[in-house]
């Protein structure tokens, strides 16, 4: 028993780093949350259309016009090209854009002066032809000029083809029509686009110009929609054109100027064959004729 061996126990020893816790759980779950928002977000992109993507596109890109609170007046503000706008108080982000000149013709007269004056001792009825050929002529300018300005600024050359404008019984027609993959407002929504409010803003230049008043109209194509609310084409057409009047307003030109706001829904396709035709869903302003054409 003397010479029992003597059995000492030591407590093992605890090595660093053997004992990680629960941080690589928190680092798992962050990768999965990532990779689950990753593959969500392909999912997304590929079933979206076109023009949705391209409207989103828009939506962020920085197309605002702007609203200068300077200038010597005449046709847009007394701007010209070449010339930057000023930052607007109604929109953001800004953008720096060249507009045409602050006057047209080889004498400098803006769309105020008239191009005939009747003449006196004139019959009635030549005397109202003559009112006639004059607001007609007004209403020449006015095309010319819008034209030309969204051909001279860079930021709305692709736009060109969303602008129509022609000489109707009521008065000059201005419309804003979406195209293949150029909407003016979100799929669904009275919420417009940056490049639609910079339309709109060259549009109202000009009409400041014009004696006339205006009606505005907001118009859908034939494609059914509606919310559980009820809340479909109609509401829609209606809620688009009260945008666009806000619009024109915040450019300047007088509410007293607007006479009617109207939605159509799709009662007046300006694409009559295909009803579902993206050009048929616009914005029209229609600059009111003033004297009746013989």
């Amino acid at each position: 028993m003397e010479n029992a061996p003597v059995i000492i126990k030591r407590p093992k020893k605890v090595v660093g780093g053997e004992h990680h816790g629960g941080a690589w759980k928190v680092a798992y779950a962050d990768f999965v949350t990532a990779m689950w928002a990753f593959f969500m977000l392909l999912w997304l992109l590929s079933s979206v259309t076109e023009e949705q993507l391209q409207g989103i596109s828009n939506y962020f890109a920085p197309t605002m016009a702007s609203k200068s609170q300077s200038g010597a007046g005449g046709m847009l503000g007394g701007q010209t090209i070449g010339e930057g706008a000023q930052m607007s108080n109604t929109s953001s982000p800004s953008l720096v854009q060249h507009l045409p000149p602050s006057s047209v013709g080889p004498g400098g007269e803006d769309l105020t002066t008239p191009s005939t004056e009747p003449t006196e001792g004139m019959g009635e009825k030549e005397f109202k032809a003559a009112l006639a050929e004059r607001e007609q002529a007004r209403f020449d300018k006015a095309r010319n000029v819008l034209e030309t300005a969204v051909r001279g600024i860079p930021e709305l050359k692709q736009f060109q083809g969303s602008m129509l404008v022609d000489n109707t019984p009521e008065g000059l027609r201005i419309q804003l029509t979406d195209q293949e993959g150029l909407a003016m407002f979100p799929l669904g929504s009275s919420a417009m686009y940056g490049h639609t409010r910079a339309l709109l803003d060259v549009i109202a230049r000009v009409v400041n110009q014009l004696p006339n008043n205006v009606t505005v109209a907001g118009h859908t194509d034939a494609t059914p929609f509606q919310d559980p609310s009820g809340y479909g084409n109609w509401e829609l057409s209606a809620d688009r054109a009260l945008a666009a009047r806000r619009g024109l307003v915040a450019s300047g030109v007088p509410e007293r100027k607007i006479r009617r706001v109207l939605g159509v829904s799709d009662q007046e396709p300006l694409d009559a064959d295909n009803p579902k035709a993206p050009r048929n869903r616009r914005i029209s302003i229609v600059v009111l004729r003033e004297n009746e054409v013989p």
